[in-house]
């Protein structure tokens, strides 16, 4: 079986799809433009980040099976891969720990503004008076919206902090918030008005698209904390943008609206990331 891995894999998950028999073309900085050119005859592929478009779908003599190695599979025209027949699997759950890992830090680097302050060392700058007035987390109230398996081992990381926890999600119950430890909202704006800081942990879809917007923004408190490591398209950027200048919220970011596609790009909304604690989508990858 030909097999098409179009981003890193670690070495041991290369090794166990050759001795299950697959023969292994590796490109890992493949982008979704160069993708067409390279599909070629192969049978299954595999992704990460990288888009597969229609244009991909379309040169495949051969497609089967398209993988990919993370959650969701909003990077994958499931519209053309049906009607051609072609199987879309993904690994839910395989990448939990490591973005609940990337959501703490960003939580934390946030309130503690710390690649601002390591920037400013990096410029010989030291300004212990600025970057020495955070608040802290232990005793907030951290606002998680969705809780599939990540959000909830957010909210675990969390109480490790000693921070009391609230949430938002369409399988989260009144009668679960015991057994959780989690306090019911009724919607994602209590979430907003509730909470010191906030975490989204949604799929992207149309039902979510935006579900982030300057309604919910307008109700989170001033100067508290923004986090997303789940989709950028479930977030309004312009309306983040603004509720970052005009109620100084702190933002970590690790997924943005039109995100490249690929391992290796060009990043276009630099206003963005000079207003934020950012990373480019590594989310699910320790």
């Amino acid at each position: 079986m030909k097999i098409l891995v179009a981003d890193k894999l670690s070495v041991s998950a290369l090794q166990s799809l050759e001795t299950l028999g697959g023969k292994l073309t590796v490109l890992p900085d493949l982008t979704a433009e160069d993708l067409p050119q390279h599909i070629a005859d192969n049978e299954v592929l595999i992704v990460r980040s990288t888009r597969v478009t229609s244009e991909t779908i379309a040169a495949a003599s051969a497609l089967a099976l398209i993988i990919r190695a993370g959650a969701g599979v909003n990077t994958i025209d499931l519209k053309e891969a049906s009607r051609r027949g072609i199987y879309v699997a993904n690994c839910p759950g395989e990448n939990t720990q490591a973005v609940v890992e990337l959501t703490m830090g960003l939580l934390i680097a946030a309130d503690r503004r710390i690649i601002d302050a390591a920037h400013d060392l990096r410029a010989g700058k030291w300004n212990k008076k600025e970057y020495g007035k955070a608040h802290g987390l232990a005793g907030r109230t951290l606002g998680i919206i969705g809780l599939g398996a990540i959000g909830r081992g957010v909210a675990l990381a969390a109480h490790g902090l000693k921070m009391n926890v609230i949430a938002w999600s369409r399988s989260f119950t009144p009668e679960m918030e015991v057994e959780l430890g989690i306090g019911y909202c009724e919607s994602p704006k209590e979430v907003a008005k509730k909470a010191d800081a906030v975490t989204v942990h949604l799929a992207s879809s149309a039902e979510t698209k935006h579900l982030i917007n300057e309604a919910f923004f307008s109700r989170m408190k001033d100067g508290a904390i923004f986090v997303n490591t789940s989709r950028g398209d479930v977030v309004d950027t312009t309306a983040l943008k603004k509720a970052i200048r005009d109620k100084k919220l702190k933002v970590g970011l690790d997924v943005y609206e039109g995100e490249p596609g690929g391992g290796v790009a060009d990043f276009a909304d630099t206003e963005l990331a000079a207003m934020t604690a950012c990373t480019p989508h590594i989310g699910a990858s320790t």
